[in-house]
C-alpha cells in the first residue's frame, strides 16, 4: 500500500509552529513600531521584512518536506553545504558588517545574511549524518569509534576538525552566544550517537567546570583586563553586567538592569500589548536579544508562561519524534533539532534573567530576525519530514505506528 506523505503531516508540530510564528510577527510590530514612528520610518517596516522571511520559510518547509531523506543523509551533500556556510562565515569575519562590536553579517541590499545562524542547524544535520553511518562501530567500540582510536584527527574529513574550525570562526567574530550553542549542540549530538552515557556525563562535567573556572578567573583578574584582549572588549561588558548590572547603569549594566525593570513592570498580567515602557529607548535590543523581557512586561508572567509553555510543547513533540524514530539518522536529526530549540531558549532566557552572561542570542520565533526564523523553520521541516517518512515506512510494511 503506497501512502502519500501529505496525509502524514504532524499537526501537533505544525500548528504550534504557526502560532509561535504569528505571535512573533505581532511581537516584532509591538517592539519596533514606536521607535520607527519616532525616527520617521515606516511602523510596519520591520514586521513586513519578517513577514517576507516567514513566507520564504513556509516555501522552504514545503520543499524540504517533499525531499527524500536518503538525499539528506548523503554526507557529500551535507559536507558541501557545511563548507559553504563556513566559507560564508569567514567572509563575514573579514568583510562583513560590524554590529554591537561583532562581525558576522553579510549585507545584501536591504537584507542581511548571518551565516552563524545557519551553521547551527547544518551542524546538527552534519553530525547526524556522520554518526548514523558509524552505528555498527559505535556498538562495538563505544566512543573510540567516533575518534578512530586517535586523540588527534588524522584527516580534514574528521568531524572533530569540522566542529573545531566552525567554533573557531564563530568565536573569532566574536559571537559568544552561537559559539556556546554550537558547543552544547556538539555535546548533545555526540551523546545521541549511541556511545555510553558516561562520556556524556564526563563531557558535560568538563564544560561546566571549565565555564565556572573561566567566570571565576575573570572575576579575580577583573573585567578590565579581559577588555584589553583584542576582539573581546564588548564581551567583557557582558561579563561586567553579569557580575553586577547595577554597578554601571549607564554602560555595561544598562541592558540587564532594564531587562529586570521590564520584567518587574509586567507583574502577573502585564501592561497590555503595545504598552511596554522599556522598549521606548530604555532597553536596547528590545526587539531581538531581550524581546522576552518585553513580552513579560506587556503580557505579564501569565501570558509569557503560556507562550513558553507552547514552545516547550513544540520541543517535546519534536523530541518524541526523535525518540520514536527507528532509523538512527532520523532519530539523531529530530532529537538534535529539539536540542537546538531547547538550548537556544535556555541561553536566551538565562541571559535576560542574569543566570548566565548575556550572549546576544535571539528568542526562538519571537525575536526580530529573518535569518533566525528561516533557520528554525528549516529545522521544523526536517522534523516533519522525518516524522512522515517514519510513519509512511511503518504503514507500508504493516508495522504499528508509534
Amino acid at each position: 500500500m503506497k501512502i502519500e506523505k501529505r496525509y502524514l503531516l504532524n499537526y501537533s508540530i505544525l500548528i504550534p509552529y504557526f502560532i509561535l510564528s504569528v505571535l512573533g510577527l505581532i511581537v516584532v510590530y509591538s517592539t519596533t513600531s514606536a521607535n520607527s514612528i519616532q525616527s520617521g520610518g515606516n511602523p510596519f517596516g520591520s514586521v513586513l521584512t519578517q513577514g517576507i522571511f516567514w513566507i520564504a520559510s513556509l516555501i522552504g518547509i514545503a520543499l524540504i518536506y517533499k525531499m527524500k531523506l536518503d538525499f539528506l543523509k548523503n554526507q557529500k551533500v551535507v559536507g558541501f553545504i557545511l563548507s559553504v556556510v563556513v566559507l560564508l562565515l569567514i567572509i563575514s569575519r573579514f568583510f562583513g558588517a560590524t554590529i554591537n562590536g561583532a562581525r558576522g553579517w553579510i549585507l545584501l541590499g536591504p537584507l542581511s545574511l548571518q551565516p552563524a545562524e545557519y551553521l547551527k542547524v547544518v551542524m546538527v544535520w552534519y553530525l547526524a549524518s556522520v554518526f548514523s553511518s558509524e552505528q555498527e562501530l559505535i556498538a562495538s567500540s563505544d566512543y573510540y569509534a567516533l575518534t578512530k582510536n586517535t586523540f588527534f584527527p588524522r584527516s580534514f574529513t574528521d568531524w572533530r576538525v569540522a566542529v573545531l574550525i566552525s567554533l573557531g570562526v564563530v568565536a573569532s567574530l566574536p559571537d559568544l552566544g552561537n559559539a556556546t550553542i554550537l558547543t552544547l549542540l556538539t555535546l548533545i549530538m555526540v551523546s545521541l550517537s549511541g556511545i555510553s552515557y558516561r562520556w556524556f556525563m564526563t563531557s558535560l562535567g568538563a564544560i561546566v567546570a571549565l565555564s565556572a573556572a573561566i567566570l571565576g578567573t575573570i572575576r579575580m583578574v577583573g573585567v578590565d583586563v579581559v577588555a584589553k584582549i583584542p576582539l573581546f572588549g564588548y564581551i567583557a561588558k557582558r561579563f561586567s553586567a553579569f557580575f553586577n548590572p547595577f554597578e554601571d547603569l549607564s554602560d555595561s549594566g544598562h541592558q540587564l538592569a532594564n531587562s529586570y525593570y521590564a520584567m518587574s513592570n509586567g507583574s502577573w498580567f502585564g501592561l497590555g500589548l503595545g504598552n511596554s515602557i522599556e522598549k521606548n529607548g530604555y532597553l536596547p535590543e528590545a526587539h531581538t536579544d531581550f524581546v522576552f523581557s518585553i513580552v513579560i512586561e506587556e503580557l505579564g508572567f501569565v501570558g509569557a508562561s503560556l507562550i513558553l509553555g507552547l514552545l516547550f510543547f513544540l520541543i517535546l513533540r519534536i523530541l518524541l519524534v526523535g525518540i520514536q524514530a527507528r532509523d538512527p539518522f532520523n532519530a539523531m536529526l529530530a532529537t538534535g533539532v529539539g536540542g537546538l530549540l531547547l538550548t537556544q531558549t535556555f541561553v536566551n532566557i538565562g541571559g535576560i534573567s542574569g543566570l548566565i552572561p548575556s550572549t546576544g542570542v535571539t528568542f526562538p520565533f519571537l525575536s526580530q530576525g529573518g535569518n533566525s526564523l528561516l533557520v528554525l523553520s528549516i529545522a521544523i521541516a526536517f522534523v516533519l519530514n522525518v516524522d512522515a517518512t517514519e510513519k509512511k515506512k511503518a504503514l507500508e510494511e504493516g508495522q504499528p505506528l508509534y
